[in-house]
């Protein structure tokens, strides 16, 4: 089966709001079986939304909308889908009383408008919803399946979970798509195509890669008629994959950085504390706003100055001769850290970023009673992105170092 999506609504083409809910409905059709080649923005006009399900209509088997059910007169997707199937909407009395007793109970108002919600045509199923006011729909003709959800997230994830998902996995062809994502750092995406070439010419499973600020993504997508047997198809291309991208590799799929950091961290019994510069307490809110972070992370410090610095510790004679954004300075940054907080590691981070130039250098230095690294970056971009990938850049350095030194206690 092929599916569909349609987001309905001109605030997402402005840009006021992110459509999530795609999103969120894309990664859960391969599980069933579903393949997914169009998600198609629409706006609040009736004809182009009716021109984008026609369109939907001649490619897929599926559609899904989301927005468009409220009760205001750009909400228009009941009306769309009725003239998509040319069957006339007419107020359902017994979904109106219903409404107006939800409306009752809540806002002690009814305003007439919410009517429009208690409309259906007669080849719609109403999904109920118990969490707002707008009912979706379940509509079957000639072959399709229009789902419409609501826009509201909490509650289009409900309506899929308990009116959608179930009718849907009865229906289910017997196949199923998986996929994994193997994550890299400090390779550029046309370098990884270049060693992953073999497997990207496979038709089963197929390979995908993407940037993302902390570094490439390749996605590995395969489908079988079992999920064991798609599982063993990802094995074969992940295991290809890491034979020759390995020190690359830091993760995969829910991976970030900073839990990686924190699983490491926490099997050898250390803990970490920061002082950065340049990143401006971005290295420190990344690692206190990973899972579980408060056993590992004692807490970083912001030093944006030499008196800052010479303040928490740092010994000036050092700024002085190597320069205040130096290595030297990064691990005397991590040093100072580390006694101030009592850890096990100190990380230390500076750096030079030109915003006129889009470019810059950052200096990273780490400290425990058993090693010291120091680490030198070239960065371009702009500001918020050099700052991120100084983030990122010093997390794997640190889990290399973590990796390599067993012990450092």
């Amino acid at each position: 089966m092929k599916a569909e999506i349609i987001p309905v609504g001109t605030e997402i083409l402005l840009g006021n709001i992110v459509d999530t809910n795609s999103s969120f409905l894309a990664n859960q059709l391969p599980a069933l079986g579903i393949d997914l080649y169009f998600i198609s923005t629409a706006g609040d006009n009736l004809k182009r939304l009716v021109e984008t399900l026609k369109r939907a209509w001649g490619r897929a088997d599926i559609i899904i909308t989301t927005g468009g059910l409220g009760p205001t007169q750009d909400d228009i997707t009941r009306d769309a889908i009725g003239e998509l199937v040319n069957e006339d909407l007419e107020v359902d009395d017994k979904l109106w009383r219903e409404l107006q007793d939800l409306l009752r109970r809540f806002t002690g108002e009814i305003p007439q408008s919410n009517m429009r919600q208690a409309t259906v045509i007669p080849s719609a199923r109403v999904i109920p919803n118990r969490m707002g006011t707008a009912p979706g729909w379940w509509v079957e003709k000639d072959s399709h399946i229009v789902i419409a959800l609501p826009g509201p997230s909490e509650e289009m994830k409900m309506m899929w979970q308990e009116g959608v998902l179930p009718e849907l996995e009865k229906r289910a062809t017997g196949e199923v798509i998986l996929s994994r994502t193997i994550k890299t750092f400090r390779l550029a995406e046309a370098r990884v195509d270049e060693l992953v070439a073999d497997v990207s010419r496979l038709s089963n499973p197929t390979l995908g890669t993407y940037i993302n600020p902390d570094g490439v993504h390749l996605r590995i997508t395969a489908k079988a008629t079992n999920k064991a047997e798609a599982q063993r198809l990802i094995s074969q291309s992940e295991e290809q994959i890491r034979n020759v991208l390995s020190p690359y590799i830091w993760g995969v799929d829910d991976d970030t950085l900073a839990s990686v950091i924190g699983d490491l961290l926490t099997a050898r019994n250390l803990s970490l504390a920061t002082m950065e510069s340049c990143t401006q307490g971005l290295l420190c809110s990344t690692l206190a706003g990973s899972r579980d972070s408060c056993p590992y992370f004692k807490g970083g410090l912001l030093a944006c100055c030499n008196e800052a610095r010479v303040a928490c510790g740092v010994d000036a004679s050092i700024m002085e001769h190597s320069g205040q954004e130096s290595v030297d300075t990064a691990l005397a940054m991590a040093g100072a850290v580390r006694r101030n907080l009592n850890t096990d590691v100190g990380m230390g981070v500076t750096g030079n970023l030109n915003i006129a130039e889009n470019s810059g250098e950052a200096f990273i230095g780490l400290s425990c009673d058993r090693f010291e690294h120091t680490f030198a970056h070239k960065l371009r971009g702009n500001l918020s992105r050099m700052k991120q990938r100084i983030v990122y850049a010093a997390l794997f350095d640190l889990r290399r170092v973590l990796l390599e030194e067993v012990q450092c206690t």
